[in-house]
């Protein structure tokens, strides 16, 4: 008897990103059932030219990642986003990120100078 689980994922709202997710978890299922498994650096070099992607797939990656619970692939579009921080100043990451700064003046300034205002 053969035992067979099916389960249904329903995706209410999808970009085509989401192709891009099941040729990821393909590439994965094979490398496990190949007989000639490819090695860590074939399966590395793979990864890096699968996300060289622009910024919105890769954010639209990483949501997808989060929300089929595929954890290599959330850590691999995670470290992406990391390596691209690296280096940069806090303006550089918000303009990058397009990140609106919500502080007042007053705020950015206290956040800046934390130390002289902590309690001793």
């Amino acid at each position: 008897m053969a035992l067979t689980s099916e389960k249904k994922i329903i995706l209410k709202s999808c970009d085509g990103e989401i192709f891009q997710v099941i040729e990821y978890c393909q590439k994965r299922v094979d490398a496990a059932s190949s007989e000639d498994k490819p090695s860590d650096d074939e399966l590395k070099k793979w990864d890096v030219d699968f996300v060289k992607v622009d910024q919105d797939t890769l954010f639209n990656l990483i949501l997808a990642a989060k929300n089929l619970d595929i954890k290599s692939l959330l850590d691999l579009t995670c470290q992406v986003v990391a390596d691209m921080m690296m280096g940069m100043k806090l303006e550089e990451i918000r303009k990058t990120f397009n990140i609106v700064n919500d502080y007042t003046p007053e705020e950015e300034v206290r956040r800046e100078n934390q130390w002289a205002f902590e309690e001793v």
